[in-house]
């Protein structure tokens, strides 16, 4: 269990950086809610090579691969305590790792076709429609770290597992609303990883 759950903790690390090779450019870091204004989004990715965009999808869809090791690992731990809940978090992993690792291909693929077409107001309006028409991995990929999160976080929460109740800390909600109000990137790779840190000296 112990290496499934460093895994999980080595993938949402990577993921993190690969996270921040789409968020930082040559001329600072990019905010999803510039895509609205070409303007910006022209200076923003002046300049941008394309290999970090590549380099991006390749690692995230190796990371994620890595981390759902990790979700797997915290459900079998859980069936001893519960089946339901071990089902829950199996299915839930593993629909949030296959469905994020679309979603990351799909975020990477409009920053490089929006570099690659020369960053023309035709191409960012070309690249903004293809990540609306694909964001339902995104959606299904989220419902299901809520439904893994939610899950455990109740189960330790509420005593019924053999882990003290404070342990629900490390768990990615309240890491992430943690983490909310700073500037770091990532948040959410940050929060995850955090969680299987966490973990792999409780349960390891």
């Amino acid at each position: 269990m112990k290496i499934m759950l460093l895994l999980g903790l080595l993938g949402h690390a990577l993921c993190a950086v690969a996270d921040c090779l789409l968020a930082y450019t040559p001329n600072g870091r990019f905010q999803f809610s510039e895509a609205k204004d070409y303007e910006r989004m022209a200076r923003r990715f002046e300049g941008m090579p394309l290999k970090p965009l590549e380099l991006s999808i390749a690692l995230g869809t190796v990371a994620l691969c890595l981390a759902a090791f990790g979700y797997a690992a915290v459900s079998d731990w859980m069936l001893p305590y519960s089946g339901v809940a071990a089902a829950i978090l199996r299915a839930s992993g593993m629909v949030f790792t296959v469905a994020i690792t679309a979603h990351h291909a799909c975020c990477g693929a409009v920053e490089w076709f929006f570099v690659r077409m020369g960053r023309t107001e035709e191409a960012l309006d070309g690249a903004m429609a293809f990540f609306k028409r694909t964001s339902l991995p995104m959606v299904v990929g989220y419902l299901g770290l809520l439904t893994f999160a939610a899950t455990f976080l109740f189960m330790v929460a509420a005593g019924r597992t053999g882990l003290p109740r404070w342990a629900c800390l490390f768990n990615t909600l309240p890491l992430f609303l943690a983490l909310t109000p700073t500037k770091l990137p990532a948040k959410g790779n940050i929060a995850n990883a955090a969680m299987f840190l966490g973990l792999l000296f409780l349960l390891g």
